[in-house]
């Protein structure tokens, strides 16, 4: 699984972007997005995944469905 970010919710601040391991998060239109095939979920990298973790955003960066 990857996780992805509710556009709808998303600040565009670039936090995520900057701390994502596996370079998976980029900036598309008005809000970032995470390609699916990039994300590890931050497996073996961190504890928790980094995108989530510097969203000041609760719940915006989730894990796909």
């Amino acid at each position: 699984m990857a996780f992805k970010i509710i556009a709808s919710q998303c600040t565009a601040c670039g936090a995520c972007e900057f701390e994502c391991p596996s370079a998976a998060i980029r900036f598309k239109g008005e809000t970032y997005i995470i390609d699916p095939k990039k994300c590890t979920e931050c497996e073996g990298a961190f504890d928790v995944q980094q995108c989530a973790n510097v969203c000041p955003v609760p719940n915006t960066c989730v894990k796909a469905a």
